[in-house]
């Protein structure tokens, strides 16, 4: 008798222990680059599948790649040539899901001042913040540019001459140099997949400890957050509401029209099959970091990207 009680009183106190809370920061501030996620939370996604999750502010105060290395996230998205830079330098991250699948990384310069890549040659570029520079520093490197890189946060010092060139997200500030009135034919343009740099941009990241400790969190996490784009793809306006919610909440000036440009750009470059690296990007990638010296060791791609959607 006093056995069943003591089992008993297990099966209590189980019940009465808290869920572990995990975190989730994407690598910016709140914006429709990550509308899959926001849908899925809050359309109660994550809890269906036993996911109690917080979700973080990203941005330069606070870089996801940091914070999943010193543990203050569980999951965080950033771009597959950070991921494989900080594999190679010895943090043992894993790619969950590879979500872009297409670059949509770009140079922009005023064609009065640029006209064709020689041109970029000795020019000022505004490049954001050491995390998002491993694709310029190879694009340089490969074209033989020399140039000055000034760290920025916003298209402001383009606007105001302060840069030669920008680097720019399509989805993102090239909308936003067009939205502050400069006529597209005034713009030259460089896509990076159109030079021989198409990487894939952000993936899901979570520690290798983590998955080791928590695998069908792990499974799930990139469930829910793929049914969330999935879901924002099919709900477009209910998808950008949740979005500017979230940066309201966040004090982040928010645009309709530019976050449902953000999100029709997202849904061009996620493609399917949703959520899989492709071992031919995969070293694609790593070839290209190796040539230009940015890695001295390259990852094993069974050791890099766990396929949990098996």
């Amino acid at each position: 008798m006093k056995k069943i009680l003591f089992y008993i009183c297990l099966i209590l106190l189980a019940k009465n222990v808290p869920a572990k809370q995990f975190t989730f920061i994407p690598q910016w501030l709140p914006q429709a680059q990550f509308a899959g996620y926001y849908v899925a939370y809050k359309k109660g996604f994550y809890k269906q599948k036993g996911i109690k999750i917080n979700i973080l502010t990203g941005g330069p105060q606070s870089p996801a790649p940091i914070y999943l290395q010193r543990k203050k996230a569980d999951f965080a998205t950033m771009w597959l040539s950070t991921a494989i830079q900080m594999r190679a330098e010895g943090t043992k991250l894993i790619n969950l899901a590879q979500i872009i699948k297409r670059s949509a990384l770009m140079l922009v310069a005023k064609k009065d001042k640029v006209k064709k890549l020689e041109d970029i040659n000795e020019k000022v570029v505004g490049v954001w913040n050491e995390t998002f520079r491993t694709p310029l520093k190879a694009f340089f490197k490969k074209y033989n540019l020399k140039v000055k890189m000034i760290q920025m946060s916003s298209i402001n010092l383009f606007l105001r001459g302060g840069v030669d060139i920008t680097c720019a997200m399509w989805y993102n500030e090239y909308h936003k140099i067009i939205m502050a009135g400069v006529d597209p034919k005034e713009l030259t343009i460089f896509f990076f997949y159109k030079y021989g740099f198409n990487y894939p941009e952000d993936g899901i990241y979570t520690l290798e400890s983590t998955y080791k400790k928590y695998p069908k969190i792990c499974r799930n996490f990139v469930k829910a957050s793929i049914e969330g784009w999935v879901y924002a793809f099919n709900h477009e306006e209910e998808a950008i509401n949740i979005v500017l919610d979230f940066m309201h909440k966040a004090h982040v000036p928010a645009s309709r029209t530019h976050q449902r440009w953000m999100l029709n750009k997202m849904k061009q470059i996620i493609l399917p099959p949703f959520g899989k690296l492709s071992k031919g990007d995969f070293n694609y990638v790593t070839s290209i970091l190796k040539e230009q010296k940015l890695i001295k060791v390259v990852p094993k791609f069974e050791q890099f990207y766990i396929d949990i959607q098996k």
